[in-house]
């Protein structure tokens, strides 16, 4: 059984941004490429805010991303739900969620490869696909997991199978292998529903040893205007013990974490996080950074280090002066959202052990930034030498306001290729390397 067909979406500038540390000094600009270095210590001052919206089109036929010179972009399966998050079980499994908020029929069809049968399915859901052979093209792909609210982050810990949907942590039976969830799941933990704009998301990430898991919930508004007593237990990345007691605050002040990965060689926790809106072009950069135990990061009271925002001034003076800076900016308004090391074996040297982020585009900006998947070079745990683009052709060029599809969920399939989560486009992209 495979799955069906939605739409596209993207859109895209190159906005990049070189490494930052709260000791240093330094910003610019080179305005045809949008390229941005910032630092803690000398941000931009707060401009006008301007907005620029996308208008999505669709893929063409035969029309894909375009990644460097020896890599092959296809598409591992299309005409799907919104795909936003993906998963790959330690058996190699691969899970997608789809999280809409109405429900759509579901077909059989994955990468050309189609039966006869069709189901009613929420696009709330979870799919698997198994690609046994690595070819690309998935031998199996259905609906595993449905009747879900808004799901975002899964995880497998033994024969349990974890479901983050926006309003709580759910824990299933799972065995190995198996290719539909028969059996009913509770929830564990309860978590607040919803947020600002796309903040109804929530990851979730085991620690190495799986005696932990970190749950990530974003804000619940722009920058705290609703009153800070809406934003309890958000902002924040959130540990529990796997039967969801223990339930403590890990990070806070972190305005909306997504994507979260253990570094490979300093074995530290990693997020990204989208950064708050409405204080311009350049304000205020998007970042991936490690992540501190017990850390507070600012949101709303400061960004990117101690710079106070000036919609919250003079209110929690204690909060601005421990606000820790991020370790790397990624963009104003790039909306950072997937994030992972790529840690297999079949990319060039220069791509072990870096991070691939998944910027789906902004719209609080007037050009557009984001909208293509980044990378950057890690050496010794660290940031190692600039972004770059990585996959780009998300955007219509010529096409103003035209995007083809949006990025989201980046992911290391267990063939070495990299896996991308195109939400507008209704498409699951696959990057090898030739």
């Amino acid at each position: 059984m495979i799955i069906r067909k939605l739409l596209f979406l993207g859109l895209g500038c190159s906005l990049t941004l070189g490494a930052c540390s709260s000791g240093s000094s330094r910003a610019g600009t080179d305005g045809d490429t949008n390229l941005v270095t910032t630092d803690s210590g000398n941000l931009p001052q707060p401009g006008e805010s301007k907005n620029k919206f996308s208008k999505v089109v669709g893929w063409p036929n035969g029309r894909t991303p375009v990644a460097p010179s020896g890599f092959s972009v296809s598409k591992f399966a299309g005409d799907l739900t919104n795909p936003r998050w993906i998963y790959v079980a330690p058996n190699g499994d691969i899970f997608v969620a789809q999280a809409t908020t109405e429900g759509k029929k579901v077909s059989d069809v994955v990468s050309g490869r189609a039966q006869s049968q069709n189901m009613n399915e929420s696009s709330n859901s979870i799919l698997i696909f198994r690609d046994a052979n690595h070819d690309g093209k998935p031998e199996i792909g259905k609906v595993f997991l449905s009747g879900l609210n808004q799901p975002f982050g899964m995880l497998i810990i033994g024969n349990s199978f974890y479901v983050a949907n926006t309003d709580g942590l759910w824990m299933y039976p799972y065995k190995e292998g198996q290719q539909e969830m028969t059996s009913p799941g509770k929830r564990i933990v309860e978590l607040p529903a919803g947020g600002y704009n796309n903040h109804w998301t929530r990851n979730i990430i085991s620690s190495k040893d799986k005696s932990k898991i970190y749950v990530s919930v974003g804000s619940g508004s722009n920058v705290g205007e609703n009153g800070m007593e809406h934003e309890v237990r958000r902002a924040n990345i959130l540990e529990i013990n796997p039967d969801g007691s223990g339930e403590r605050i890990y990070a806070a002040g972190l305005r909306n974490p997504v994507g979260m990965d253990w570094n490979p060689e300093s074995k530290k926790l990693w997020t990204a996080v989208n950064e708050r809106d409405e204080l311009g072009d350049e304000l205020v950069p998007d970042y991936i950074t490690s992540v501190k135990d017990g850390a507070f990061y600012g949101w709303p009271y400061a960004y990117f280090g101690p710079n106070e925002d000036p919609r919250r001034k003079g209110e929690k003076p204690d909060l601005v002066k421990k606000t820790i800076a991020p370790d790397l900016s990624v963009g104003a308004h790039t909306a950072s959202l997937g994030f992972t090391f790529y840690t297999a074996e079949s990319f060039p040297e220069k791509y072990k052990n870096g991070a691939f982020i998944g910027q789906h585009g902004s719209w609080n900006r007037s050009e557009f930034s984001g909208y293509k998947v980044a990378f950057v070079p890690f050496e010794n745990g660290k940031p190692s030498g600039k972004q770059e683009d990585f996959l780009t052709g998300f955007i219509v060029e010529g096409g103003d306001k035209d995007v083809y599809g949006r990025p989201v969920g980046v992911a290391v399939a267990k063939d070495g290729s990299l896996l991308v989560a195109d939400d507008a486009g209704n498409t699951i992209w696959r990057v090898s390397f030739k």
